[in-house]
């Protein structure tokens, strides 16, 4: 699973030569992140796939999407039928399919910065909205679509002006479209479990396998444990394990353990590396440690099997 900072999102939608004016060194410390976009626009400029990868991003995200649409989560589906308003956090990675070639609406970016840094004593993370496990998308009818619709125009407008105070302004809308989304109720007729196992099945595999192949010594295994892939996946480790001893008999443990030896006999097979060298590569601290584990995995000890 890859993570999509600020400047990647930029780069991506074209702005390389112009990342040091839309991104100023330091401008988190001081007043965050913002901007707005047309999704019509977006799509026109960038001429993007039809699929957004299934990521984790370093910014929050407000849309309005109007348009047949599906956002698939670990442990759900969301379908957008007509009109939409998603929240996207940092914490939370999904993947989003447009259905159909229409696609228009509005959103926005922003930095945890941008509102924290208002002193409003505000921690994004609590709000109901943003919380793992929540239901972040919420369909709309066409009156809620046309609200929502005019504060996303007064966005634009206020960042095309020179009111000296207009980020205070535009915190005050993106605040107006959390207490509006928090205010709506889910329809959790939306919200679909079919083939959710062989989902979580599916995302578990793809983040454990790229964790591989290690390539360089100062590179290192940064997912170890069943938690650690639980807490990506945002689902509970007891419903990770579930899932995967249902589906093929085995433990998050047993699949890490295993993908972790195989990666541990093709570098003391094929590379020069110390045993010290190789341990830390695959997370180890202490070379006893990962001896003991490649004992227990393929029977002799790693020297042995170099040998």
């Amino acid at each position: 699973m890859e993570i999509t900072s600020l400047k990647d999102f930029y780069r991506e939608m074209g702005f390389d030569n112009e990342l040091e004016t839309i991104l100023p060194e330091g401008i988190n410390k001081d007043i965050g992140h913002f901007n707005v976009f047309n999704i019509a626009s977006v799509r026109k400029k960038v001429k993007e796939t039809k699929t957004m990868p299934y990521n984790r991003r370093t910014y929050y995200k407000i849309s309005l999407i109007n348009g047949h649409n599906r956002a698939e989560y670990a442990d759900k589906v969301i379908e957008i039928k007509k009109n939409g308003l998603l929240f996207a956090s940092p914490k939370v990675p999904y993947h989003y399919i447009p259905q159909d070639e229409e696609q228009s609406g509005y959103f926005c970016i922003f930095s945890h910065e941008f509102l924290t840094s208002s002193q409003s004593g505000i921690v994004l993370d609590n709000l109901p909205i943003f919380k793992a496990g929540g239901y972040p998308v919420f369909q709309l009818d066409e009156n809620q679509v046309k609200e929502i619709e005019y504060l996303f125009e007064k966005m634009f407008k206020e960042m095309a002006s020179n009111y000296a105070f207009k980020y205070d302004l535009l915190r005050n809308y993106v605040l107006e479209l959390i207490h509006y989304g928090q205010k709506l109720q889910p329809d959790i007729a939306q919200y679909t479990a079919h083939n959710a196992t062989t989902r979580v099945v599916g995302l578990f595999v793809e983040l454990l396998e790229r964790q591989f192949p290690i390539t360089a010594l100062g590179q290192q295994l940064i997912l170890r444990t069943a938690k650690d892939y639980a807490e990506r996946l945002n689902i509970h480790v007891n419903h990770l394990n579930k899932v995967l001893k249902e589906h093929s008999g085995k433990t998050t443990t047993d699949f890490i353990g295993s993908r972790i030896a195989q990666e541990a006999k093709i570098l003391l097979k094929q590379t020069d590396w110390n045993i010290s060298e190789i341990a830390y590569t695959l997370g180890f601290e202490e070379v006893a440690h990962f001896s003991n584990f490649f004992k227990k995995q393929a029977k002799v000890s790693p020297l042995t099997f170099r040998t």
